[in-house]
Parts: structure tokens; C-alpha cells; sequence
């Protein structure tokens, strides 16, 4: 069914139909718009339900509907009854004007609508005026009933590249106590958008500037101030560094368990004590502990857990593989090639971590000399060489000649 014969079955019912949310603040962007809420004016759920027969309910509560995979939901007002992110009262009813349901929602972006039949746009709290100044504000006071918010603001700042209003970041910061009700599964799916966008950095800055990024994020949060020798990172503490090597990441790969890998990898740095500083000796075996307590307790995919303790763990070799020996070479590549973040993940992150200005740093080959040796030098050729299935022994014979073909060839191969 057209959209508009069915803001026609509304408008001859009594009621109007709206464009809201997020499709109407990316139709203004002009960004690719995925899915589009629509508002429902001036019907009761009987009126609705008697309308559309087909349209499927979500829950009992709620007023919201499906129609061929489009949300439908009635206009309606929310009261907060108690502490966390599901304590809410929800009131649907004919009389619930559309102001009334913008006025419900989090930020000003998305508190706008648009009437289906004449597309005028219904702007109460400046929302246009937002986009254009590229500023992030809350709709009212009733920002703070929701602590979710606060990690929403950061992941919307995050996707739009938009500073968020100073007002706003103040009632972030009324929310610090009340994150700890969220859900690991709430507060990892806000992250894993907000590591899907172009700068995952301005997530975790926003955060830091309204002191929040220790409730869920202590690892990330622990390496601010964490120093380092000036020589090698000019760009700053651990964070800074952090920052710019998630960013930079996201500019190579959308593959978020490598964008996770390029986030985690000096987590280690985070622990270090004081007086080592700004040293930071062993922070790649510490950083291992650090990512898994990390991802188990937002319940991220195990995938990720693997691929960001690995990349914790070699990161370092990674970037000083043409000055190892050859029997460390051969290890460290086969180690890395059997995990799941694998050569070309393994690459991106020690590429990220050595980047210093404009220019991508030319000496990291040793994927391609992993990925040519293990070509070449396989089980089968062992075989065929010395005439020989012993497990044991073709294992030993093939770690041997590796090393004799990454001694003959590595400098041979360039990036």
C-alpha cells in the first residue's frame, strides 16, 4: 500500500499522518534515508486496528504497528515512573496533538515532522536550524528521564561530525549515575554504531567531555593522561593516540571487529604504573586481560573479543617485523594468520598504529611475506620433498624451511 493512500484512509478517519525521527532529520541532511517512522494523529487504537486489520501490533502497550515492514505509531506522551531506561509510562489516545509527541523526544534533529499530504514541515524546537549550525541539543528538560540518551547524543555526534550544545553535555552528566541501570546489550548496540561511523573518535570525546566515559568505557577511559615518549607519538597521551588509530581505521576497513582490534589494541597502556611513564614496557600481554574483561562485560560478539586480544597482543611485533629474526618472523606469522583477525586485520591495525601525518607508512609487508611463504612453502610441499605424512615431522620440517624461505625473500617482497 502507497503511503499516501494510506495518509488518505487516516485524513478521511479524522486524523493526519507524519513523516518523524530519524528519515525526516536524514531527507534534511540529505543523507541515504534506511527506514521511515510514521505518526499517526487523531485515532485511537480501535480506530487504527479497524482501519488496518493487516498491520501488525508490537506488544501490548506501545500503539506502535507494522505495515509491510514500515513503523506506524499512534501520537503519544511518555511520564517517567521510576530509575532507568524503561520506566516509562506511555499514554496513547486521539486527543495526543503531534507537538505533544515531538516533544517526548531526545534531541532537537529528531524532534521534527512532516505532514504526508502537504509536506510541511512541523519544526517546534528549531531542529532545521540545528542541522544547519551542525549543533546537537536536547528538545527540554525532559532529556534526563532517559539515561540512554546519553549514548545516543554521543553516537548521533559521532555519525553527523555535529558538536554537541554545552547545556546538553550538562545534562549528560546529570545522567553519570543513573548508566549504570543500562543493559550491556543497550549500551553495546549504541556502541557498535557509533564504531560503524566515520569518526568513532567523537564518540568517546563526547563522552569524556561530560565525564561519563569511565561508567562503561574504564578501559578507554583509564588511558587518558597515560603518557608516552614524545619521539614516537606527537599526537598526545594514550587516548589521543587511541583516537586517532580507531579513526584512521575506519577510514581503511568497515569491518568493525578490525575497527574494534584498532580501538583495543594499546589498552594495556591504561594500567601502566606512574613511574614507568612515559614508557609503557609489557602493555601488549596486559592489554590482552583488559580487552576481554572489556568485550564480556558489554556482551560483544566473541569474534571481537578474539581479533582485539590478538591485536593487543602482536600489535607490537607487527611493527617491528623487518627487524626480528627469521624464526620469529615464521611464529609470529603463523600465529596471527590462524587467529580471526588474520594478516590483513593484523596489518590495518599496525598500519593505524605507526600512521604519523599524511603519509601511510610503506614498510609494513609482512602480510604479503606471510601470505607468499605459506603459498608456497605448505604441507604438500613438505611431503613431496621429503616423502613423508608424519604429522609431528612434517610439522617440524615445515617451520624449518619457512624459515630458510622468509631468510632468502623477505627483503625481496615490498608493499
Amino acid at each position: 500500500m502507497e503511503i499516501l493512500e494510506i495518509a488518505n484512509k487516516i485524513k478521511q478517519k479524522g486524523g493526519k499522518l507524519y513523516l518523524v525521527g530519524g528519515a525526516l532529520r536524514d531527507e534534511l541532511l540529505k543523507r541515504k534515508v534506511h527506514d521511515k517512522d510514521y505518526c499517526v494523529v487523531g485515532l485511537n487504537e480501535e480506530e487504527w486496528e479497524e482501519l488496518f486489520p493487516e498491520a501488525h501490533k508490537r506488544g501490548k502497550f506501545f500503539g506502535v504497528y507494522d505495515i509491510e515492514a514500515t513503523e506506524f505509531a499512534l501520537a503519544r506522551k511518555e511520564k517517567k515512573k521510576g530509575i532507568g531506561h524503561t520506566q516509562f509510562a506511555i499514554t496513547t489516545g486521539k486527543e495526543i496533538t503531534i507537538e505533544e509527541d515531538l516533544a517526548r523526544r531526545d534531541i532537537t534533529i529528531n524532534a521534527m515532522a512532516k505532514e504526508i499530504e502537504t509536506g510541511k514541515i512541523l519544526d517546534p524546537y528549531n531542529g532545521k536550524q540545528d542541522i544547519e549550525k551542525k549543533i546537537i541539543r536536547a528538545t527540554s528538560e525532559a532529556f534526563c528521564e532517559d539515561p540512554l540518551r546519553v549514548y545516543r547524543v554521543a553516537r548521533f555526534a559521532a555519525m553527523l561530525d555535529f558538536t554537541v550544545e554545552e547545556n546538553t553535555i550538562t545534562m549528560m552528566k546529570e545522567l553519570k549515575q543513573e548508566l549504570i541501570t543500562l543493559s550491556a546489550e543497550r549500551v553495546f548496540d549504541e556502541f557498535r554504531k557509533a564504531l560503524s561511523t566515520d569518526k568513532p573518535s567523537i564518540f568517546f570525546e563526547v563522552l569524556k567531555k561530560a565525564d561519563v566515559l569511565d561508567i562503561h568505557f574504564k578501559e578507554i577511559y583509564d588511558l587518558i593522561g597515560s603518557t608516552q615518549p614524545e619521539k614516537y607519538h606527537p599526537e598526545g597521551d594514550s587516548f589521543a593516540h587511541t583516537m586517532m588509530v580507531v579513526d584512521k581505521s575506519a577510514q581503511i576497513t568497515n569491518n568493525l571487529e578490525i575497527r574494534f582490534s584498532a580501538l583495543v589494541h594499546d589498552l594495556g597502556k591504561g594500567i601502566t604504573p606512574k613511574e614507568m611513564l612515559p614508557h609503557h614496557y609489557g602493555h601488549d600481554k596486559s592489554g590482552v586481560l583488559l580487552v576481554a574483561n572489556f568485550g564480556k562485560r558489554l556482551k560483544m560478539p566473541e569474534i571481537w573479543i578474539k581479533c582485539g586480544k590478538t591485536a593487543a597482543k602482536e600489535h607490537m611485533l607487527g611493527g617491528i617485523f623487518s627487524k626480528m629474526t627469521a624464526p620469529k618472523q615464521v611464529d609470529f606469522l603463523e600465529r596471527v594468520s590462524k587467529s580471526k583477525l588474520g594478516l590483513d586485520g593484523m596489518k590495518i591495525v599496525v598500519l593505524c598504529d605507526k600512521w604519523r601525518g599524511r603519509q601511510m607508512p610503506q614498510d609494513i609487508t609482512f602480510d604479503k611475506i606471510g601470505k607468499e611463504c605459506f603459498s608456497k612453502i605448505n604441507g604438500k610441499y613438505i611431503e613431496e620433498k621429503y616423502h613423508i605424512k608424519n604429522t609431528k615431522k612434517v610439522g617440524e620440517l615445515l617451520r624449518k624451511e619457512r624459515i630458510e624461505w622468509i631468510k632468502e625473500n623477505n627483503r625481496n617482497i615490498i608493499s
